[in-house]
């Protein structure tokens, strides 16, 4: 008989046991690879960038309902919002759903709105994907309309089927949320927006 016969059950007991700890560490690695993700995915989600879901017509052609885009929470720690620039931001209205908006005038601009038209300083302020009659929404708001210090005008590009600044008045720069700079859903309309 040769020595590999010889061998007892007792034998295999190391490699088993082996074998049983290797398993739990390579489990544990998993445990740890999955919550440094979910660490890293929440503290993107809060500081950097965030996927927001489009869910009004009013900025139609720009964004579709159902759109998907990327929100840069990081634009705006560095500079202010500026005239053209689409955001996300929570609204001091009763909505619990964040608006998506275009920034059509900053802190000390005029606003007018004459014949259908939108007026920033008293000149024609044209966005190429804004279309619609841009009439006033709220008898509270006058124009000419100065936009307070730390404060933004935003309207939709559906200027007939948005509410906007024009209901409730300029929205303070700390409601922003982030600055939309990319569409990726549907992939067939991705696009990106300025940076």
């Amino acid at each position: 008989m040769t020595a590999v016969e010889k061998r007892s059950p007792e034998d295999n007991a190391p490699e088993s046991e082996a074998d049983e700890a290797f398993s739990w560490r390579a489990l544990l690695e998993i445990v740890q690879a999955l919550a440094l993700a979910v660490i890293i995915s929440v503290f993107l989600n809060l500081f950097v960038v965030q996927v927001t879901e489009v869910r009004q017509r009013s900025m139609e052609p720009t964004l579709h309902q159902s759109d998907r885009v990327i929100v840069s929470k990081v634009d705006y720690r560095f500079e202010m919002p500026k005239p053209g620039d689409i955001v996300v931001f929570n609204p001091t209205t009763e909505t619990t759903i964040p608006f998506v908006k275009r920034v059509v005038a900053v802190a000390g601009d005029v606003v007018d709105l004459r014949g259908g038209q939108l007026y920033v300083n008293g000149k024609p302020a044209v966005f190429p994907d804004a279309h619609g009659l841009t009439a006033p929404e709220s008898p509270q708001i006058r124009y000419p309309y100065t936009i307070p210090p730390g404060e933004f005008f935003a309207m939709g590009d559906n200027r007939e089927a948005s509410s906007d600044s024009r209901s409730f008045g300029a929205q303070p720069d700390d409601r922003i949320i982030g600055k939309v700079i990319l569409r990726f859903w549907p992939f067939g309309r991705l696009r990106f927006f300025s940076w």
